[in-house]
């Protein structure tokens, strides 16, 4: 499947760096462990010597540590940039704006080619201004994160009204997740506008490299909302994950990856090691049966496990 942005060619994956940052928001307090620097650089150039050239991030991803560690990889190097301002519950006239030059000077670059707001309150007045920062070459594209389907077409239409378009929608998408973002994806499906799903593998709760006997930290966001309880729960749809990778010669990790590329999803996938980024091809390049994407379906259904971050 082929996506366009900007009037050029997307890879079938972006790169999340949602682990990249330090202190508030980074590593450590989401998954339990903070990065090393050096294992990162070595991440990065790992993925894009496998030609993963589009790279996602966010101001709060460490507080814009994540921005500033990205930043200095990608000097000298052709990168497709995504970041993310998280908007304050009271609007501020020119806050969007503030809030992208900040991303601006710690990736170092002029302008970026896609942002988003990464929460969607004040939908109108925020969009309003993102348009007019598009128009001064600031942003090439305006995306919205976490939004409804109703949410995702205000946004296009104050866009429109502005003389943009919305390019694209992130939202949490995963097998665990899939019922609650049906309407927006078939929304966006619907009228040319990029879906993107992150947390496809819940963290890793769904890469079948844990289990109830093997689960997360406990002192980490993750460990907290996927603990013993949802893991037993979710035991049979990770024992048919595992076995699906070794039907198709993949890491298991790479199955709802696939499952969620058959959708029309474009992945966000986090990379903390150089070799997420070797098989992440896999992924990419599998293609599942009706049969087994029926059966994953069925089993994430039957579980009765439905994934919500406390930020949605």
């Amino acid at each position: 499947m082929e996506y366009i942005l900007n009037g050029e060619k997307l890879n079938t994956c972006m790169i999340g760096t949602w682990a990249w940052g330090t202190g508030f928001g980074g590593g450590k307090l989401i998954f339990g462990k903070n990065y090393d620097k050096r294992q990162l650089s070595d991440t990065f150039n790992a993925a894009y010597d496998a030609g993963f050239t589009f790279w996602d991030t966010a101001e709060i991803y460490g507080q814009g540590s994540s921005e500033r560690l990205l930043g200095e990889l990608i000097k000298n190097r052709p990168v497709t940039l995504s970041t993310k301002h998280f908007p304050d519950r009271k609007y501020s006239e020119g806050e969007c704006r503030r809030a992208l030059e900040g991303s601006l000077s710690r990736l170092g670059v002029d302008s970026v080619d896609l942002y988003w707001l990464h929460s969607p309150r004040h939908i109108r007045e925020h969009m309003t201004d993102l348009a007019a920062c598009v128009h001064d070459g600031l942003i090439r594209s305006v995306g919205l994160s976490n939004g409804t389907a109703e949410q995702i077409r205000l946004a296009d239409e104050v866009l429109r009204e502005n003389g943009c378009r919305l390019a694209a929608a992130q939202n949490h998408y995963s097998l665990l997740a899939m019922e609650r973002e049906a309407d927006a994806l078939r929304y966006c499906a619907g009228n040319g506008i990029l879906f993107f799903g992150y947390m496809i593998l819940e963290q890793g709760a769904l890469s079948g490299h844990y289990d109830s006997k093997r689960r997360f930290r406990t002192l980490s966001l993750r460990g907290m909302s996927f603990g013993r309880g949802k893991f037993r729960r979710v035991q049979g749809l990770i024992e048919y994950i595992r076995e699906l990778g070794k039907i198709h010669g993949v890491d298991s990790s790479q199955i709802p990856i696939a499952w969620a590329v058959s959708k029309g999803v474009i992945p966000i996938v986090g990379l903390t090691k150089p070799s997420h980024a070797i098989s992440l091809n896999d992924g990419l390049n599998l293609s599942l049966s009706a049969e087994e994407s029926a059966e994953l379906e069925r089993l994430a259904l039957n579980s009765g496990v439905k994934c919500k971050g406390v930020w949605e």
